[in-house]
């Protein structure tokens, strides 16, 4: 008789803000878990498989609503004017699968500068959530945090992580 090996896999991201003002870090987040909306999980799959429909995560926004539903394909209060959204640059790092398991992780990272005036107004930010367009596209994934105040003259750093695990 064979025996069946039990493998698992998951799909979990986690993202973090930082806010700096005149070169200094004047709010910070911890590291929080996402939503990866269903558009998202559909791209992941399509992008595995390589369909017709594949899309890549191109963009990071921010703004002043709460957590996105699984079925959500836009941010609430997106903040950003003009929908010029940052642009991000990506990496990838993986660890081997070992006996137990193996991740990979793609990290996005971006940054909302004030001298682009990406914010007319000062606001409470709250959200954010990567997206496959500078403006319009469809919401990959994102989650909300504790509030933070954001004013015109302040930047705003994003990191966002897509983890990959199997056992």
């Amino acid at each position: 008789m064979r025996k069946i090996v039990n493998e698992g896999a998951g799909v979990r991201g986690f993202f973090r803000l930082r806010i700096r003002e005149n070169g200094k870090i004047v709010g910070q987040s911890d590291w929080f878990e996402n939503i990866v909306t269903n558009v998202g999980i559909e791209k992941y799959i399509h992008a595995f498989s390589g369909t017709t429909g594949t899309l890549q995560v191109s963009h990071i926004s921010i703004g002043t609503g709460g957590a996105p539903a699984s079925d959500a394909t836009s941010l609430t209060g997106e903040v950003v004017v003009s929908s010029r959204r940052a642009a991000v640059a990506g990496s990838l790092s993986s660890t081997n699968r070992a006996a137990s398991n193996g991740t990979s992780t793609m990290q996005f990272a971006a940054t909302l500068a004030s001298s682009d005036s990406f914010v007319t107004a000062a606001a409470s930010i709250s959200n954010i959530g990567l997206f496959n367009s500078s403006s319009a596209g469809s919401l990959m994934a994102g989650n909300t945090y504790d509030s933070s105040a954001l004013a015109t003259n302040q930047n705003v750093e994003m990191s966002y992580q897509i983890r990959f695990s199997y056992t």
